[in-house]
């Protein structure tokens, strides 16, 4: 079974509440190369849900080859509470996680590097910058290393 789990794809779970930057996301993540599959939500509650799984403990995601598009402006929960969660469950800690928002407030984005994020974009992207760091996002997942169930 683990072989077949390190084969799968890293599936991008977007979390982006504005459908048209969500399109621009997606659009600039293709013209970049990355073909990975995209699980788009609108809401964190949504991506919580999926992240955490119906028992809330994140057990379902273990070990699956996930990476996390963040906005941190979200209307129903901040993104910064999914980075602390996310960051702070044993099972889920381990996902790359790119914040991708408005917000280019210095004590906000040394927040959520604190709290653990790999790559923080301040919106509105510049094409170009945009492309290098999902090229980077590249070395992501071609290097990712899905620990063995324990």
């Amino acid at each position: 079974m683990n072989s077949k789990i390190a084969e799968l794809p890293v599936e991008i779970v977007m979390i982006e509440d504005d459908e048209g930057h969500a399109r621009l996301i997606e659009k600039n993540i293709r013209r970049a190369g990355v073909n990975n599959p995209i699980r788009p939500f609108t809401s964190g509650t949504e991506a919580v849900n999926y992240l955490f799984g119906a028992d809330g403990s994140g057990l379902v995601n273990k070990g699956k080859p996930l990476l996390i598009l963040l906005d941190l402006n979200l209307p129903d929960m901040t993104g910064v509470e999914i980075l602390g969660r996310v960051k702070t469950n044993e099972h889920l800690k381990r996902i790359p996680v790119v914040v991708l928002t408005t917000t280019d407030d210095a004590v906000e984005i040394q927040r959520c590097y604190d709290l653990g994020c790999n790559v923080y974009i301040t919106k509105p992207v510049n094409y170009d910058n945009f492309a290098h760091a999902i090229r980077q996002l590249g070395l992501f997942f071609s290097v990712i290393q899905v620990p063995a169930p324990e």
